[in-house]
């Protein structure tokens, strides 16, 4: 277990009129600006030896000190979960998550979960803004397959959150959606917010939406369905699912967006196809990013997933479309 420590500093002229806990995340090691609000509310901090709050504006030469507890483990439990790992290191773990997945805990999934296995797989895993745990920085949906990367400390856990929210990292997404596309290459561009009417879902008809943008390009044209590319340039809620069914053209197998009931005019032997999806055809193809740590480019990519091979296998023998090349080769 990682014992407690203090820390001590005088705050900087480039600290004049920052919030304090902007401030203490900036200068002390293992501590994002969340947790450091956390230390303060709790009275682990002082400013001139006095308490303040996070939203303390500081000034410069202020000496701000605090303590930063010994890291605890979290309820969790650790669990033999099968996981493929790309790569790993001290800082960062890259994997093919398999469909089926929950990524993090949450009501109704307590256990069985990908936190769950990496607690297992990494038994010194941490710390994390106080807590012995893997770093979730971006999360797949529970049937949705494909590479993910994870942060094992606070400090790569911020810099790679750091890349997501200023877009320097690249996902790269596969997908088969029902219909025919139109253009070989298109852009979805339409804000996604909560459903107005049901919570659980995301819409582009949200009361309060934030931007979102797809690219995507054509592999392969089946006539009644198309087998897609898919580049994120925003990261939002069901994103992908969300703006393939707000463009006529929901994710094959998709039971919330409308992907599970193929076009009227689909002929059976197609439609049976289609409806045999036993999830959303849907898929993290390749992930791009600078290493935390070693600034490294670095690129991973995981296969196509049986169960969409099987069903672009099962497509291809009733189509005589010709394949469209993408710059990403087929499996």
């Amino acid at each position: 277990m990682t014992e407690s420590k203090t820390f001590s500093f005088l705050a900087e002229k480039t600290d004049e009129g920052e919030r304090l806990d902007v401030v203490i995340s900036s200068h002390v090691e293992d501590c994002s600006r969340n947790y450091a609000a956390v230390l303060v509310r709790d009275g682990m901090v002082t400013v001139c030896e006095r308490s303040k709050k996070p939203g303390y504006r500081v000034r410069m030469g202020d000496e701000i000190s605090g303590n930063l507890p010994s890291p605890v483990m979290v309820s969790l439990k650790p669990e033999l979960i099968h996981i493929d790992i790309h790569y790993e290191d001290d800082h960062i773990i890259v994997l093919n998550k398999q469909a089926g997945l929950v990524v993090h805990p949450a009501p109704g999934h307590y256990s069985g979960t990908l936190v769950n296995a990496l607690l297992y797989h990494c038994p010194g895993i941490g710390p994390l803004n106080g807590e012995l745990r893997p770093g979730i920085i971006h999360r797949l949906d529970k049937d949705t397959s494909g590479t993910m990367v994870v942060a094992k400390n606070t400090k790569s856990h911020l810099h790679l959150s750091d890349q997501f929210k200023t877009r320097k990292i690249n996902k790269i997404y596969i997908a088969l959606v029902n219909g025919k596309m139109e253009t070989a290459t298109g852009e979805i561009k339409l804000p996604i917010g909560r459903h107005p009417v049901n919570r659980k879902k995301m819409s582009v008809n949200s009361r309060k939406s934030r931007s979102a943008v797809t690219l995507w390009k054509l592999k392969k044209d089946f006539t009644w369905a198309s087998y897609l590319e898919l580049q994120l340039k925003t990261g939002r809620t069901h994103q992908i699912r969300v703006h393939c069914t707000a463009v006529r053209h929901p994710i094959v197998g998709d039971p919330v967006y409308g992907g599970q009931k193929p076009a009227k005019n689909v002929p059976k032997s197609v439609a049976a196809i289609l409806k045999s999806a036993p999830r959303q055809m849907l898929h993290a193809l390749c992930l791009e990013f600078s290493h935390p740590v070693t600034k490294k480019d670095m690129t991973f990519s995981s296969p196509v997933p049986p169960d969409m091979q099987e069903l672009l296998d099962k497509l291809e023998e009733v189509s005589f479309t010709p394949l469209l090349r993408s710059g990403i080769q087929d499996s």
